[in-house]
């Protein structure tokens, strides 16, 4: 067979180059477009079910969270595993899927399945779903650094989540951009204990008037003198001065308790703390 091989090639010279010629320039245009990695995927199809219960402690976030979870999931179709992991405030579910499952079709079903859980978990407990991105799928790694020194780690970490979090997110082939590190904008307000007792108060309470006071809401369209006026109540708190305006509950004779910062405190130099203080 193999004298026949070479004595056919040896009489048809130029059908042998044009064959060959041909699977030089398939080779290239396949080499061209085909899709490499660095280190090759062998994980297992797997879709991760995140959920947050703030607060919490680890033992009851396994029994009211992350057991439910994992107990619905474990019927999935094509499932070979279910882990759970439970930490404070924190839930990860980690649902392992046969080889060759199609990874789209397997957290269709996984939503599928959640959406069962409704009214079954703790209020305020919402799971969500991971990226759609292996363990391996970390591939590039950045840090954002001012050299100016005019911008602080807030500064750096409000550019990265509002700005170049959602650029990055839209370039082909990326499945999530994580922030790390970085400091995010918050006000810390501390409340007096003995306050809160004198006045009748709880933390509840604190906190459902900041909610309150930090929210904008939809008015109504009115048409006057041919024209038309859209009314909006707008509520967000931007700075110490507005938050510290927010009022919990009034006395019996009306005056408010407010949220103050007392002057000459030892917090009252700082713009992003606040102090429970009657007026």
């Amino acid at each position: 067979m193999v004298e026949r091989i070479i004595e056919f090639c040896a009489r048809n010279r130029a059908l042998v180059l044009i064959v060959v010629a041909f699977a030089v320039i398939g080779s290239t245009v396949a080499m061209r477009h085909a899709k490499l990695d660095a280190i090759p995927d062998l994980s297992d199809p797997q879709v991760i079910v995140f959920s947050e219960w703030m607060g919490r402690s680890p033992t009851l976030v396994e029994d009211q969270v992350t057991y439910p979870i994992v107990s619905k999931l474990i019927g999935t179709p094509h499932v070979t595993d279910v882990r759970g992991f439970s930490m404070f405030g924190m839930s990860f579910c980690y649902v392992i899927f046969e080889e060759g499952t199609d990874i789209y079709w397997a957290r269709s079903r996984v939503m599928e399945y959640l959406n069962g859980l409704r009214g079954t978990l703790p209020e305020g407990v919402a799971p969500t779903l991971g990226p759609d991105a292996t363990g391996i799928g970390w591939v590039f790694q950045y840090s954002l650094v001012d050299k100016s020194g005019k911008h602080g780690l807030d500064d750096l970490r409000t550019f990265q989540d509002f700005t170049l979090r959602y650029a990055l997110g839209s370039v082909p082939g990326v499945a999530e951009v994580a922030s790390v590190g970085g400091y995010q904008k918050q006000y810390q307000v501390t409340v007096d204990p003995v306050k809160l007792q004198a006045y009748g108060l709880g933390m509840m309470e604190i906190a459902d008037a900041i909610k309150r006071s930090n929210n904008e809401v939809g008015g109504r369209l009115i048409e006057w003198s041919g024209k038309e006026f859209m009314v909006r109540g707008r509520g967000y708190v931007h700075t110490t001065d507005e938050l510290g305006q927010v009022v919990v509950k009034a006395t019996e004779k009306g005056t408010p308790v407010l949220l103050r910062a007392p002057i000459g405190s030892d917090h009252g130099d700082d713009p992003g703390r606040l102090l429970f203080q009657p007026q």
